[in-house]
């Protein structure tokens, strides 16, 4: 499991360090308006690409997980799910084909939709499910660093002025397909395909309430964006794109411990191995409790230095927009963890459903309303809402049917380290006038002091064995 897990962290580390080192450089040549105009249409696909999915990417690994020491049975789960994804990516594709020729909202910009277009008709491509189910953690982190470095090379090569904005849409969705398609040729290494006796309907059903829960995710996690394209404007789409963004960053990091565990827990629940499923579920909660609340709380009191530095001037006015969205890595990372982690590998999947149906309404509602008053700030609140009503509802239905030990004193613990956060950057304010000293002195001031809190004060095991692991790592007794 260290293996996987240096592999998923590294992985983690580059979709932090992307975003990082192409954002600010894309941000600060094309502008809210060009960011704006290239963020609505990838958007806009994604959510088809998304709906072509029907839920298989999750669906994939626990299935994987299940079948993955019996190659015969392998190469059928991967036969049939293969080509339940490349029709739905069929269907999807000229749904979307349609509606960009049929309206003519869509005519000014129609070349850049069908570039993005690709996105849908390949979407089949995504292995990753693959590869997680297996436990091949190391071929998508270096498939991963490959496509990714070869993105932020043409990037710098190629966008020079506030009117290459279609070749950073290009560039985007390369770094998107590049990395599929590489991930689907070889995963012929590890597995074939086998048509012979295959049974596509036992598929049907879970796949059918995941896909629900697929459409009601997408609203309020991909449609946010796009609604919010077309209830105001491409400026609003660009600050609100600065802000989601930068907060999204830390996503990656604060789930990487529960993207390892995702196929070992369905694996052990599908054998009845209840109480080893427990334990890896407690220590996937304690990392995800003890980082994402400090970087909630360091988002939101930095949140002017973060947009000022990685966005530039034009940017400014995201800064309370990014300071509503701070919260996200606490909520996305727990909704992550109560479905992905307990509900689905317990094949709960209208327990899934019903919290993301409740999301739609939630989203649309709060969207319509907000969204033409306060613009991008009315996404944020939209965003923000609806996920707290989701996450509260999959912890309703986890109380309701597993017995599951949270340790509220880690989120106490926690909270009441990250708090100081706050008068440590005025403080630091105070003292400094460069924004950027200003980041990086706080950046190390919080993080230092939040793990001398919760080591020296709190006392706190998960510190104390987090830092024994890496002793003993650097030892070599592990």
């Amino acid at each position: 499991m260290k293996k996987n897990y240096f592999y998923n962290l590294l992985l983690s580390v580059v979709n932090i360090l992307f975003p990082i080192l192409s954002f600010p450089y894309a941000s600060h040549i094309l502008g809210p308006v060009g960011i704006g105009k290239v963020q609505f249409v990838i958007s806009f696909a994604q959510y088809f690409a998304l709906l072509a999915a029907i839920g298989i990417p999750i669906y994939g690994i626990k299935e994987t997980a299940k079948h993955r020491d019996d190659p015969k049975k392998l190469a059928a789960v991967f036969t049939e799910i293969s080509s339940i994804f490349f029709i739905t990516s069929l269907v999807f594709s000229i749904i979307y084909c349609i509606i960009i020729f049929a309206f003519p909202f869509f005519a000014a910009e129609r070349n850049l939709y069908l570039i993005a277009g690709i996105l849908i008709v390949l979407s089949f491509s995504y292995a990753d499910w693959f590869y997680s189910g297996i436990e091949e953690f190391k071929a998508i982190a270096l498939r991963s660093i490959l496509i990714k470095t070869i993105s932020l090379l043409l990037l710098y090569t190629l966008v020079k002025t506030e009117a290459d904005f279609a070749k950073f849409l290009c560039i985007t969705v390369f770094s998107i397909l590049g990395n599929q398609v590489l991930g689907f040729v070889l995963v012929f290494k590890k597995t074939r395909l086998n048509f012979i006796d295959l049974d596509f309907k036992r598929h049907m059903q879970p796949l059918i309430y995941i896909f629900s829960a697929s459409i009601a995710a997408s609203i309020y996690t991909v449609l946010d964006t796009v609604l919010l394209g077309f209830l105001s404007n491409e400026k609003a789409v660009g600050l609100y794109t600065a802000s989601v963004k930068l907060v999204k960053i830390t996503l990656p990091f604060v789930t990487s411990m529960g993207v390892i565990l995702i196929p070992k827990i369905s694996n052990q629940i599908a054998n009845g191995k209840m109480e080893e499923a427990k334990i890896l579920l407690k220590k996937s909660y304690d990392f995800l409790v003890f980082f994402s609340i400090p970087v909630a709380f360091g988002l939101a009191a930095l949140a002017p230095e973060f947009i000022y530095v990685f966005s530039g001037k034009q940017f400014t006015t995201a800064s309370s927009s990014m300071q509503i969205l701070a919260a996200l890595p606490l909520l996305v990372g727990l909704g992550h963890f109560f479905s992905f982690q307990i509900l689905v590998p317990s094949g709960k999947n209208k327990e899934i459903f019903y919290p993301m149906l409740a999301g739609v309404f939630c989203c649309l509602i709060l969207n319509f309303i907000l969204v033409p008053i306060l613009q991008e700030k009315g996404a944020s609140i939209a965003n923000i809402v609806t996920e707290l009503v989701v996450t509260l509802l999959y912890f309703y239905f986890i109380q309701k049917f597993f017995s599951v030990d949270f340790n509220i004193r880690l989120v106490i613990q926690s909270l009441m380290a990250a708090v100081c956060f706050f008068p440590i950057v005025i403080f630091i304010r105070s003292l400094l006038t460069e924004t950027l000293y200003t980041l990086i002195l706080s950046v190390f001031s919080c993080a230092c002091l939040y793990f001398l809190i919760q080591l020296i004060i709190f006392k706190n095991t998960f510190v104390l064995n987090f830092i024994l692991t890496i002793r003993n790592s650097i030892r070599g007794k592990q």
